[in-house]
Protein backbone atom coordinates (compact mmCIF):
# COMPACT_ATOMS: atom_id res chain seq x y z
CA UNK A 1 0.00 0.00 0.00
CA UNK A 2 1.45 3.36 -1.04
CA UNK A 3 2.05 5.93 1.73
CA UNK A 4 -0.04 9.14 1.50
CA UNK A 5 1.84 12.05 -0.08
CA UNK A 6 1.32 15.70 0.97
CA UNK A 7 1.24 17.81 -2.19
CA UNK A 8 1.74 21.55 -1.66
CA UNK A 9 0.38 23.82 -4.40
CA UNK A 10 0.66 27.59 -4.75
CA UNK A 11 -2.67 27.91 -2.92
CA UNK A 12 -1.46 25.98 0.13
CA UNK A 13 -0.06 28.00 3.03
CA UNK A 14 2.46 26.23 5.24
CA UNK A 15 4.29 27.08 8.42
CA UNK A 16 6.69 24.58 9.91
CA UNK A 17 9.30 24.07 12.61
CA UNK A 18 10.21 27.00 14.88
CA UNK A 19 8.13 29.46 12.84
CA UNK A 20 4.92 27.46 13.41
CA UNK A 21 5.64 27.20 17.15
CA UNK A 22 6.44 30.92 17.42
CA UNK A 23 3.22 31.86 15.60
CA UNK A 24 1.13 29.51 17.75
CA UNK A 25 2.58 31.06 20.92
CA UNK A 26 1.97 34.59 19.57
CA UNK A 27 -1.69 33.74 18.76
CA UNK A 28 -2.23 32.21 22.22
CA UNK A 29 -0.67 35.28 23.89
CA UNK A 30 -2.94 37.57 21.84
CA UNK A 31 -6.07 35.72 23.07
CA UNK A 32 -4.69 35.77 26.63
CA UNK A 33 -4.12 39.55 26.51
CA UNK A 34 -7.81 40.12 25.66
CA UNK A 35 -9.10 38.57 28.91
CA UNK A 36 -6.16 39.40 31.17
CA UNK A 37 -7.73 42.59 32.54
CA UNK A 38 -11.00 40.71 33.28
CA UNK A 39 -9.60 38.84 36.32
CA UNK A 40 -10.40 39.70 39.93
CA UNK A 41 -12.81 42.03 41.76
CA UNK A 42 -11.34 45.12 40.07
CA UNK A 43 -11.77 43.57 36.61
CA UNK A 44 -12.39 45.83 33.62
CA UNK A 45 -15.46 45.25 31.47
CA UNK A 46 -15.36 44.43 27.75
CA UNK A 47 -17.85 45.93 25.34
CA UNK A 48 -18.37 43.58 22.40
CA UNK A 49 -20.46 44.20 19.29
CA UNK A 50 -21.94 40.88 18.19
CA UNK A 51 -22.74 39.83 14.61
CA UNK A 52 -26.36 41.00 14.92
CA UNK A 53 -25.34 44.51 15.99
CA UNK A 54 -26.17 43.93 19.67
CA UNK A 55 -23.87 44.95 22.53
CA UNK A 56 -22.46 42.52 25.09
CA UNK A 57 -21.04 44.19 28.21
CA UNK A 58 -19.30 41.67 30.48
CA UNK A 59 -16.17 40.61 32.37
CA UNK A 60 -16.96 36.89 32.07
CA UNK A 61 -14.01 35.25 30.27
CA UNK A 62 -16.09 32.62 28.47
CA UNK A 63 -18.69 35.16 27.30
CA UNK A 64 -15.93 37.45 25.93
CA UNK A 65 -14.11 34.68 24.03
CA UNK A 66 -17.37 33.26 22.67
CA UNK A 67 -18.00 36.55 20.83
CA UNK A 68 -14.47 36.87 19.37
CA UNK A 69 -13.77 36.06 15.74
CA UNK A 70 -10.35 34.37 15.51
CA UNK A 71 -8.86 32.99 12.30
CA UNK A 72 -5.62 31.45 13.68
CA UNK A 73 -6.03 27.76 14.61
CA UNK A 74 -3.99 28.16 17.83
CA UNK A 75 -6.24 31.07 18.89
CA UNK A 76 -9.31 28.93 18.17
CA UNK A 77 -7.95 26.11 20.32
CA UNK A 78 -7.52 28.60 23.22
CA UNK A 79 -11.17 29.61 22.88
CA UNK A 80 -12.16 25.92 22.91
CA UNK A 81 -10.14 25.64 26.11
CA UNK A 82 -12.38 28.21 27.79
CA UNK A 83 -15.50 26.32 26.59
CA UNK A 84 -14.12 23.05 27.99
CA UNK A 85 -13.49 24.66 31.38
CA UNK A 86 -17.02 26.08 31.38
CA UNK A 87 -18.55 22.69 30.49
CA UNK A 88 -16.54 20.80 33.12
CA UNK A 89 -16.68 23.05 36.20
CA UNK A 90 -18.47 26.25 35.07
CA UNK A 91 -15.89 28.64 36.57
CA UNK A 92 -12.26 29.68 36.17
CA UNK A 93 -12.62 30.39 32.43
CA UNK A 94 -10.49 33.56 32.63
CA UNK A 95 -7.82 31.96 34.85
CA UNK A 96 -7.34 28.96 32.55
CA UNK A 97 -6.69 31.18 29.48
CA UNK A 98 -4.24 33.43 31.39
CA UNK A 99 -2.39 30.41 32.81
CA UNK A 100 -2.21 28.58 29.46
CA UNK A 101 -0.90 31.74 27.75
CA UNK A 102 1.77 32.13 30.45
CA UNK A 103 2.81 28.45 30.14
CA UNK A 104 3.52 29.04 26.45
CA UNK A 105 5.33 32.32 27.21
CA UNK A 106 7.76 30.62 29.64
CA UNK A 107 8.35 27.79 27.13
CA UNK A 108 9.37 30.20 24.34
CA UNK A 109 12.97 30.93 25.56
CA UNK A 110 13.73 27.18 25.68
CA UNK A 111 12.48 26.74 22.11
CA UNK A 112 14.74 29.62 21.04
CA UNK A 113 17.67 27.78 22.66
CA UNK A 114 16.80 24.73 20.51
CA UNK A 115 15.53 22.60 23.38
CA UNK A 116 13.30 19.90 21.91
CA UNK A 117 9.53 20.40 22.56
CA UNK A 118 9.29 16.78 23.84
CA UNK A 119 11.75 17.59 26.66
CA UNK A 120 9.76 20.72 27.60
CA UNK A 121 6.50 18.73 27.56
CA UNK A 122 8.01 16.02 29.77
CA UNK A 123 9.02 18.66 32.33
CA UNK A 124 5.56 20.29 32.14
CA UNK A 125 3.74 16.99 32.74
CA UNK A 126 5.97 16.13 35.70
CA UNK A 127 5.24 19.59 37.14
CA UNK A 128 1.48 19.11 36.55
CA UNK A 129 1.42 15.89 38.62
CA UNK A 130 3.41 17.47 41.44
CA UNK A 131 1.22 20.61 41.35
CA UNK A 132 -1.97 18.54 41.82
CA UNK A 133 -0.27 16.65 44.66
CA UNK A 134 0.63 19.97 46.36
CA UNK A 135 -2.95 21.21 45.83
CA UNK A 136 -4.32 18.05 47.51
CA UNK A 137 -2.26 18.84 50.63
CA UNK A 138 -3.51 22.44 50.60
CA UNK A 139 -7.22 21.54 50.24
CA UNK A 140 -9.53 22.06 53.23
CA UNK A 141 -12.61 19.89 53.88
CA UNK A 142 -15.88 21.79 54.24
CA UNK A 143 -19.07 20.76 56.04
CA UNK A 144 -21.83 20.98 53.42
CA UNK A 145 -24.55 20.68 56.07
CA UNK A 146 -23.74 24.23 57.26
CA UNK A 147 -25.56 26.69 54.99
CA UNK A 148 -23.54 29.72 56.12
CA UNK A 149 -20.25 28.10 55.06
CA UNK A 150 -21.63 27.29 51.61
CA UNK A 151 -22.97 30.85 51.21
CA UNK A 152 -19.56 32.35 52.11
CA UNK A 153 -17.90 30.21 49.38
CA UNK A 154 -20.41 31.34 46.73
CA UNK A 155 -19.97 34.92 47.99
CA UNK A 156 -16.22 34.80 47.28
CA UNK A 157 -16.99 33.63 43.71
CA UNK A 158 -19.46 36.47 43.10
CA UNK A 159 -17.22 39.18 44.63
CA UNK A 160 -15.47 39.59 41.24
CA UNK A 161 -18.73 39.83 39.28
CA UNK A 162 -21.15 42.55 38.18
CA UNK A 163 -23.84 41.34 40.66
CA UNK A 164 -21.61 41.76 43.75
CA UNK A 165 -23.87 44.57 45.09
CA UNK A 166 -26.78 42.05 45.32
CA UNK A 167 -24.48 39.42 46.82
CA UNK A 168 -26.76 37.89 49.49
CA UNK A 169 -29.75 37.57 47.15
CA UNK A 170 -27.67 35.91 44.38
CA UNK A 171 -26.02 33.48 46.83
CA UNK A 172 -29.41 32.42 48.17
CA UNK A 173 -30.78 31.96 44.62
CA UNK A 174 -27.77 29.85 43.57
CA UNK A 175 -27.73 27.62 46.67
CA UNK A 176 -31.52 27.11 46.81
CA UNK A 177 -31.72 26.17 43.12
CA UNK A 178 -28.80 23.70 43.24
CA UNK A 179 -30.04 22.12 46.51
CA UNK A 180 -33.44 21.56 44.85
CA UNK A 181 -32.03 19.43 41.99
CA UNK A 182 -29.70 17.14 43.98
CA UNK A 183 -30.44 13.53 43.03
CA UNK A 184 -28.97 10.80 45.23
CA UNK A 185 -28.66 7.38 43.59
CA UNK A 186 -27.11 5.10 46.23
CA UNK A 187 -23.59 6.43 46.89
CA UNK A 188 -23.61 8.44 43.65
CA UNK A 189 -24.74 12.06 43.78
CA UNK A 190 -25.99 13.68 40.58
CA UNK A 191 -26.57 17.43 40.13
CA UNK A 192 -27.56 18.35 36.56
CA UNK A 193 -28.01 22.12 36.64
CA UNK A 194 -27.82 22.52 32.85
CA UNK A 195 -31.03 20.55 32.27
CA UNK A 196 -33.00 21.05 35.48
CA UNK A 197 -32.22 24.62 36.63
CA UNK A 198 -33.79 27.08 34.18
CA UNK A 199 -33.25 30.83 34.44
CA UNK A 200 -36.25 32.82 33.17
CA UNK A 201 -35.54 36.50 32.50
CA UNK A 202 -38.55 38.86 32.69
CA UNK A 203 -37.70 42.59 32.19
CA UNK A 204 -39.45 44.94 34.59
CA UNK A 205 -39.59 45.17 38.36
CA UNK A 206 -36.50 45.17 40.57
CA UNK A 207 -33.71 42.63 40.94
CA UNK A 208 -34.79 42.11 44.57
CA UNK A 209 -38.07 40.61 43.24
CA UNK A 210 -36.15 37.58 41.85
CA UNK A 211 -36.78 34.23 43.53
CA UNK A 212 -36.44 30.44 43.10
CA UNK A 213 -39.64 28.73 42.02
CA UNK A 214 -40.02 25.16 43.33
CA UNK A 215 -41.39 23.98 40.03
CA UNK A 216 -41.53 25.19 36.42
CA UNK A 217 -42.55 28.46 34.79
CA UNK A 218 -43.61 28.56 31.12
CA UNK A 219 -44.28 31.45 28.76
CA UNK A 220 -47.67 29.92 27.82
CA UNK A 221 -51.36 30.67 28.28
CA UNK A 222 -54.31 28.22 28.34
CA UNK A 223 -55.76 27.35 24.93
CA UNK A 224 -59.40 28.30 25.56
CA UNK A 225 -60.91 31.22 27.45
CA UNK A 226 -63.24 28.87 29.39
CA UNK A 227 -60.41 26.65 30.68
CA UNK A 228 -59.41 27.00 34.34
CA UNK A 229 -56.49 29.35 35.03
CA UNK A 230 -55.96 28.22 38.62
CA UNK A 231 -56.01 24.58 39.80
CA UNK A 232 -54.92 23.40 43.26
CA UNK A 233 -53.25 19.96 43.49
CA UNK A 234 -53.71 19.24 39.76
CA UNK A 235 -53.38 15.81 38.15
CA UNK A 236 -51.01 16.44 35.22
CA UNK A 237 -50.75 14.37 32.02
CA UNK A 238 -47.65 14.99 29.84
CA UNK A 239 -47.76 13.99 26.15
CA UNK A 240 -45.23 13.79 23.35
CA UNK A 241 -47.84 13.29 20.59
CA UNK A 242 -50.28 15.56 18.71
CA UNK A 243 -53.90 15.88 19.84
CA UNK A 244 -55.15 16.59 16.34
CA UNK A 245 -56.13 14.44 13.38
CA UNK A 246 -53.08 13.90 11.14
CA UNK A 247 -53.98 14.51 7.50
CA UNK A 248 -52.82 11.97 4.92
CA UNK A 249 -49.66 12.82 3.00
CA UNK A 250 -48.55 11.79 -0.52
CA UNK A 251 -48.65 8.07 0.25
CA UNK A 252 -52.44 8.07 0.80
CA UNK A 253 -54.92 8.08 -2.11
CA UNK A 254 -58.53 9.03 -1.44
CA UNK A 255 -61.31 9.17 -4.07
CA UNK A 256 -64.31 11.34 -3.20
CA UNK A 257 -67.01 10.45 -5.78
CA UNK A 258 -70.29 10.89 -3.91
CA UNK A 259 -71.60 13.66 -1.70
CA UNK A 260 -71.75 11.28 1.29
CA UNK A 261 -68.03 10.33 1.00
CA UNK A 262 -66.85 13.68 2.31
CA UNK A 263 -69.24 13.40 5.28
CA UNK A 264 -67.84 9.91 6.01
CA UNK A 265 -64.26 11.24 6.01
CA UNK A 266 -65.18 14.02 8.44
CA UNK A 267 -67.05 11.54 10.63
CA UNK A 268 -63.98 9.24 10.74
CA UNK A 269 -61.85 12.21 11.80
CA UNK A 270 -64.32 13.16 14.55
CA UNK A 271 -64.54 9.57 15.77
CA UNK A 272 -60.74 9.33 16.03
CA UNK A 273 -60.61 12.61 17.99
CA UNK A 274 -63.44 11.48 20.31
CA UNK A 275 -61.79 8.11 20.92
CA UNK A 276 -58.47 9.85 21.76
CA UNK A 277 -60.21 12.31 24.11
CA UNK A 278 -62.12 9.48 25.82
CA UNK A 279 -58.80 7.78 26.65
CA UNK A 280 -57.56 11.01 28.25
CA UNK A 281 -60.87 11.84 30.02
CA UNK A 282 -60.96 8.32 31.56
CA UNK A 283 -57.76 9.15 33.48
CA UNK A 284 -59.43 12.30 34.95
CA UNK A 285 -56.48 14.71 34.53
CA UNK A 286 -56.90 18.40 35.45
CA UNK A 287 -54.09 19.60 33.17
CA UNK A 288 -52.88 18.16 29.84
CA UNK A 289 -49.57 19.39 28.41
CA UNK A 290 -48.31 18.31 24.98
CA UNK A 291 -45.23 19.11 22.89
CA UNK A 292 -47.33 19.08 19.68
CA UNK A 293 -50.59 20.71 18.54
CA UNK A 294 -54.15 20.51 19.95
CA UNK A 295 -57.11 20.78 17.55
CA UNK A 296 -60.25 22.91 18.15
CA UNK A 297 -62.40 19.78 18.51
CA UNK A 298 -60.12 18.40 21.25
CA UNK A 299 -60.32 21.77 23.03
CA UNK A 300 -64.14 21.50 22.87
CA UNK A 301 -64.11 18.07 24.58
CA UNK A 302 -61.59 19.30 27.18
CA UNK A 303 -63.71 22.35 28.09
CA UNK A 304 -66.81 20.10 28.45
CA UNK A 305 -64.88 17.86 30.89
CA UNK A 306 -63.21 20.68 32.85
CA UNK A 307 -59.67 19.92 31.59
CA UNK A 308 -57.06 22.67 31.02
CA UNK A 309 -54.53 22.26 28.18
CA UNK A 310 -51.17 23.76 27.11
CA UNK A 311 -49.54 22.99 23.75
CA UNK A 312 -46.27 23.25 21.77
CA UNK A 313 -43.86 22.96 24.70
CA UNK A 314 -40.13 22.51 24.26
CA UNK A 315 -38.81 19.00 24.94
CA UNK A 316 -36.52 20.38 27.67
CA UNK A 317 -39.45 22.10 29.45
CA UNK A 318 -41.52 18.92 29.30
CA UNK A 319 -38.64 16.93 30.84
CA UNK A 320 -38.35 19.46 33.68
CA UNK A 321 -42.10 19.33 34.38
CA UNK A 322 -41.97 15.50 34.41
CA UNK A 323 -39.16 15.58 36.98
CA UNK A 324 -40.85 18.29 39.07
CA UNK A 325 -44.34 16.70 39.32
CA UNK A 326 -43.33 13.02 39.20
CA UNK A 327 -45.00 12.31 35.84
CA UNK A 328 -44.01 10.10 32.91
CA UNK A 329 -44.07 11.57 29.38
CA UNK A 330 -46.48 9.46 27.25
CA UNK A 331 -45.73 8.91 23.54
CA UNK A 332 -49.13 7.44 22.58
CA UNK A 333 -52.43 8.38 24.22
CA UNK A 334 -53.59 4.73 24.14
CA UNK A 335 -50.64 3.74 26.36
CA UNK A 336 -51.37 6.32 29.12
CA UNK A 337 -51.91 4.80 32.59
CA UNK A 338 -52.93 6.16 35.98
CA UNK A 339 -49.31 5.83 37.20
CA UNK A 340 -48.11 8.18 34.41
CA UNK A 341 -49.96 11.16 35.89
CA UNK A 342 -48.02 13.74 37.91
CA UNK A 343 -49.59 14.44 41.31
CA UNK A 344 -46.74 16.15 43.24
CA UNK A 345 -47.71 19.68 42.16
CA UNK A 346 -49.41 21.99 44.68
CA UNK A 347 -50.66 24.70 42.34
CA UNK A 348 -51.11 25.47 38.64
CA UNK A 349 -51.82 29.12 37.88
CA UNK A 350 -51.65 31.47 34.90
CA UNK A 351 -50.39 34.96 35.81
CA UNK A 352 -49.86 38.08 33.78
CA UNK A 353 -46.44 39.74 34.10
CA UNK A 354 -46.14 42.92 32.04
CA UNK A 355 -47.89 42.23 28.72
CA UNK A 356 -47.36 38.46 28.70
CA UNK A 357 -49.05 35.47 30.31
CA UNK A 358 -46.97 32.87 32.17
CA UNK A 359 -48.06 29.45 33.46
CA UNK A 360 -46.69 28.53 36.90
CA UNK A 361 -46.47 24.89 38.05
CA UNK A 362 -45.26 25.39 41.62
CA UNK A 363 -45.26 24.21 45.26
CA UNK A 364 -44.05 20.78 44.10
CA UNK A 365 -43.12 18.15 46.70
CA UNK A 366 -39.43 17.21 46.18
CA UNK A 367 -39.36 18.92 42.76
CA UNK A 368 -35.84 17.84 41.52
CA UNK A 369 -36.25 20.65 38.94
CA UNK A 370 -36.66 24.36 39.51
CA UNK A 371 -36.84 27.75 37.82
CA UNK A 372 -35.04 30.96 38.83
CA UNK A 373 -37.27 33.94 37.98
CA UNK A 374 -35.05 36.98 37.36
CA UNK A 375 -36.52 40.49 37.29
CA UNK A 376 -34.55 43.57 36.30
CA UNK A 377 -34.47 46.90 34.54
CA UNK A 378 -33.42 45.84 31.05
CA UNK A 379 -32.47 42.81 28.93
CA UNK A 380 -28.75 43.71 28.97
CA UNK A 381 -28.65 43.84 32.79
CA UNK A 382 -30.57 40.54 33.01
CA UNK A 383 -28.18 38.82 30.57
CA UNK A 384 -25.15 39.78 32.69
CA UNK A 385 -26.95 38.76 35.92
CA UNK A 386 -27.78 35.41 34.29
CA UNK A 387 -24.13 34.81 33.33
CA UNK A 388 -22.96 35.59 36.89
CA UNK A 389 -25.71 33.45 38.41
CA UNK A 390 -24.68 30.50 36.22
CA UNK A 391 -21.14 30.79 37.63
CA UNK A 392 -22.54 30.87 41.18
CA UNK A 393 -24.72 27.77 40.60
CA UNK A 394 -21.68 25.94 39.18
CA UNK A 395 -19.65 26.80 42.31
CA UNK A 396 -22.49 25.53 44.53
CA UNK A 397 -22.67 22.31 42.47
CA UNK A 398 -18.89 21.76 42.64
CA UNK A 399 -18.86 22.17 46.42
CA UNK A 400 -21.79 19.79 46.94
CA UNK A 401 -20.10 17.18 44.71
CA UNK A 402 -16.53 17.64 46.05
CA UNK A 403 -16.60 19.51 49.41
CA UNK A 404 -12.98 20.72 49.37
CA UNK A 405 -11.68 24.29 49.20
CA UNK A 406 -8.44 26.09 48.39
CA UNK A 407 -7.55 29.66 49.42
CA UNK A 408 -8.14 32.19 46.62
CA UNK A 409 -6.42 35.48 45.76
CA UNK A 410 -3.41 33.73 44.19
CA UNK A 411 -2.48 32.01 47.51
CA UNK A 412 -2.87 28.47 46.09
CA UNK A 413 -0.76 29.28 43.02
CA UNK A 414 2.05 30.78 45.13
CA UNK A 415 2.04 27.76 47.49
CA UNK A 416 2.21 25.33 44.54
CA UNK A 417 4.92 27.47 42.89
CA UNK A 418 7.01 27.31 46.09
CA UNK A 419 6.49 23.52 46.36
CA UNK A 420 7.60 23.02 42.73
CA UNK A 421 10.77 25.09 43.31
CA UNK A 422 11.67 22.88 46.28
CA UNK A 423 11.07 19.66 44.29
CA UNK A 424 13.00 20.92 41.24
CA UNK A 425 16.25 20.60 43.22
CA UNK A 426 15.89 16.81 43.09
CA UNK A 427 15.38 16.70 39.29
CA UNK A 428 18.44 15.95 37.18
CA UNK A 429 19.13 16.96 33.61
CA UNK A 430 17.62 19.59 31.34
CA UNK A 431 14.03 18.73 32.38
CA UNK A 432 14.67 20.80 35.51
CA UNK A 433 14.38 24.05 33.50
CA UNK A 434 10.85 23.60 32.06
CA UNK A 435 9.83 22.22 35.49
CA UNK A 436 10.93 25.49 37.17
CA UNK A 437 9.28 27.42 34.30
CA UNK A 438 5.87 26.03 35.40
CA UNK A 439 6.56 27.31 38.94
CA UNK A 440 7.28 30.78 37.48
CA UNK A 441 4.19 30.65 35.24
CA UNK A 442 1.86 29.96 38.18
CA UNK A 443 2.78 33.37 39.60
CA UNK A 444 0.87 35.01 36.75
CA UNK A 445 -2.44 34.79 38.68
CA UNK A 446 -1.35 36.87 41.74
CA UNK A 447 0.61 39.17 39.39
CA UNK A 448 -2.49 39.83 37.25
CA UNK A 449 -4.63 40.42 40.37
CA UNK A 450 -2.11 43.02 41.58
CA UNK A 451 -1.98 44.66 38.13
CA UNK A 452 -5.77 44.90 37.85
CA UNK A 453 -6.18 46.77 41.11
CA UNK A 454 -3.36 49.24 40.40
CA UNK A 455 -0.83 47.99 42.99
CA UNK A 456 2.96 48.09 42.64
CA UNK A 457 3.33 44.64 41.06
CA UNK A 458 7.04 43.98 41.72
CA UNK A 459 6.89 45.07 45.38
CA UNK A 460 3.67 43.17 46.21
CA UNK A 461 4.79 40.00 44.43
CA UNK A 462 8.22 40.05 46.13
CA UNK A 463 6.57 40.40 49.55
CA UNK A 464 4.18 37.54 48.77
CA UNK A 465 7.02 35.30 47.56
CA UNK A 466 8.93 36.00 50.79
CA UNK A 467 5.81 35.14 52.87
CA UNK A 468 5.41 31.78 51.14
CA UNK A 469 9.15 31.02 51.28
CA UNK A 470 8.82 30.90 55.10
CA UNK A 471 6.52 27.88 54.64
CA UNK A 472 3.95 28.94 57.29
CA UNK A 473 1.81 31.47 55.42
CA UNK A 474 0.25 29.24 52.76
CA UNK A 475 -3.12 31.01 52.93
CA UNK A 476 -1.66 34.48 52.22
CA UNK A 477 -2.57 36.01 48.86
CA UNK A 478 -3.45 39.33 47.28
CA UNK A 479 -6.53 41.28 48.35
CA UNK A 480 -8.03 41.95 44.90
CA UNK A 481 -9.81 45.11 46.10
CA UNK A 482 -6.97 46.94 47.91
CA UNK A 483 -3.96 45.37 46.17
CA UNK A 484 -2.24 44.49 49.46
CA UNK A 485 -1.22 41.18 51.05
CA UNK A 486 -3.90 39.52 53.16
CA UNK A 487 -4.74 36.20 54.79
CA UNK A 488 -7.38 34.64 52.53
CA UNK A 489 -8.74 32.54 55.41
CA UNK A 490 -9.47 35.71 57.36
CA UNK A 491 -11.03 37.43 54.32
CA UNK A 492 -13.13 34.34 53.52
CA UNK A 493 -11.87 34.16 49.92
CA UNK A 494 -11.93 30.53 48.77
CA UNK A 495 -12.15 28.60 45.52
CA UNK A 496 -13.52 25.07 45.01
CA UNK A 497 -10.77 22.46 44.77
CA UNK A 498 -12.31 20.97 41.60
CA UNK A 499 -12.11 24.35 39.78
CA UNK A 500 -8.49 24.98 40.78
CA UNK A 501 -7.36 21.44 39.87
CA UNK A 502 -9.18 21.58 36.51
CA UNK A 503 -7.63 25.00 35.74
CA UNK A 504 -4.06 23.79 36.32
CA UNK A 505 -4.50 20.49 34.46
CA UNK A 506 -6.31 22.05 31.48
CA UNK A 507 -3.84 24.96 31.13
CA UNK A 508 -0.71 22.75 31.19
CA UNK A 509 -2.18 20.11 28.87
CA UNK A 510 -3.35 22.76 26.36
CA UNK A 511 0.11 24.38 26.37
CA UNK A 512 1.73 20.98 25.75
CA UNK A 513 -0.69 20.30 22.91
CA UNK A 514 0.29 23.55 21.12
CA UNK A 515 4.00 22.94 21.75
CA UNK A 516 3.68 19.56 20.02
CA UNK A 517 2.54 21.27 16.78
CA UNK A 518 5.41 21.76 14.33
CA UNK A 519 3.46 22.09 11.08
CA UNK A 520 0.44 24.24 10.21
CA UNK A 521 -0.93 23.55 6.73
CA UNK A 522 -3.89 25.34 5.19
CA UNK A 523 -5.28 23.83 2.00
CA UNK A 524 -7.95 26.51 1.48
CA UNK A 525 -8.16 27.84 -2.08
CA UNK A 526 -7.81 31.50 -2.88
CA UNK A 527 -10.87 33.38 -4.11
CA UNK A 528 -11.20 33.14 -7.87
CA UNK A 529 -9.11 29.95 -8.00
CA UNK A 530 -10.34 26.82 -9.77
Amino acid sequence: MQAPILVLTDNTKRESGRKAQRNNIAAAKAVCSVVRTALGPRAMLKMILDSMGGIVLTNDGNAILRELEVSHPAGKSMIELSKTQDEEVGDGTTSVIILAGEMLTVAEPYLEKNMHPTVIIRGFFKARDDAIEALDKLAIKVDISKREELLSIIRSCLSTKFVSRWMDLMCDLALDSVSAVVHQDGNRKEIDIKRYVKIEKVPGGELEDSYVLKGVMLNKDVLHSKMKRRIENPRILLLDCPLEYTKGENNIMMDVTKEGDWTAILRAEEEWVKKTCDHIIALKPDLVITEKGVSDLVQHYFVKNNITALRRLRKTDNNRIARAVGAVIVNRVEEAKESDLGTKCGLFEVRKIGDEYFSFIEDCKEPKACTILLRGASKDVLKEVERNLQDATCVARNILLDPRLCPGGGASEMTISQALREKSKAIEGVEQWPYIAVANALEVIPRTLAENCGASVVRVLTELRAKHAEGKNQSWGIDGVKGTLADMMGLGVFEPYSVKAQTIKTAIEAACLLLRVDDVVSGMKKKGGQ
